[in-house]
């Protein structure tokens, strides 16, 4: 037998009021896959992962996880799930140093059981685990920067990606994460979007570039009014047939 899936959605149906934002969509995502979700605005593609992350509750369907059916009430049951999320606002916080922002909501103390409110953070054990985590996905920032919000866009997209990826046990899914970049940000965060396979991380990437789902993604699935409407293997010979199944269905 085949592995399961490490996430899957399965007839996932979602209303708003009288709008049907998700009609029995599907979607496999396989272990260490880059798995493109294409479609135009209103497919139903942040719908489905808001749904995939714990963000909405779907009215119909289920979501599975390694084969196990999971029952979603919030971000933070996917969280625990495995699953990490990168959207387009990044969620960083400008006035904080790039540890700061890694360890958000995670910070690491120690003497806790005996001071309670006043232990102490674990300052140098966080910094070094940050630069091993940038390290590790080839994550270059300035030695100088105090703080993020003097970083580049694409040294703040990376940043969000490796701690995703740093705390994701199985998934992390990238929202348009080489949006509003340039020529050279847009190379670095495709090259830290290649490596996360290698750290036992399967990828979700949403995307409006045909160019960058062909260079990264192993396989691109095409939703449309809430379905998913057909797949290929992104190539220059599929540019095509993505481009029609995303404007056509």
């Amino acid at each position: 037998m085949s592995a399961p899936f490490v996430l899957e959605a399965r007839g996932v149906v979602k209303y708003f009021g009288a709008v049907c934002a998700l009609d029995g969509a599907q979607l496999q995502l396989a272990d260490g896959e880059i798995l493109a979700l294409l479609g135009d605005n209103g497919a139903g593609k942040s719908t489905l992962i808001k749904c995939l992350t714990g963000v909405h509750r779907p009215d119909a369907g289920e979501i599975r996880v390694d084969g196990a059916r999971l029952t979603m009430k919030s971000a933070a049951d996917a969280r625990a799930a495995g699953i990490e999320t990168v959207y387009q606002d990044l969620a960083l916080f400008d006035n904080l140093s790039p540890t700061q922002n890694f360890f958000a909501g995670r910070e690491q103390v120690s003497g806790a059981r005996l001071l309670g409110r006043l232990a102490v953070l674990r300052k140098r054990s966080m910094h070094a685990e940050t630069l091993v985590a940038l390290d590790r996905l080839g994550v270059r920032i300035p030695q100088d920067a105090a703080t993020v919000g003097l970083m580049s866009g694409g040294q703040r997209q990376g940043i969000a990606v490796a701690r995703a990826a740093a705390f994701a046990g199985r998934v992390v899914i990238l929202d348009e994460p080489t949006a509003a970049l340039g020529l050279r940000e847009s190379r670095a965060v495709l090259d830290i979007v290649k490596r996360l396979p290698e750290q036992g991380i399967s990828v979700i990437l949403i995307s409006h570039n045909l160019d960058h789902v062909t260079e990264v993604a192993d396989r691109a699935v095409v939703m449309r009014r809430g379905r998913v409407v057909g797949e290929a293997v992104p190539s220059d010979e599929t540019h095509e047939q993505l481009v029609g199944l995303i404007v056509n269905g």
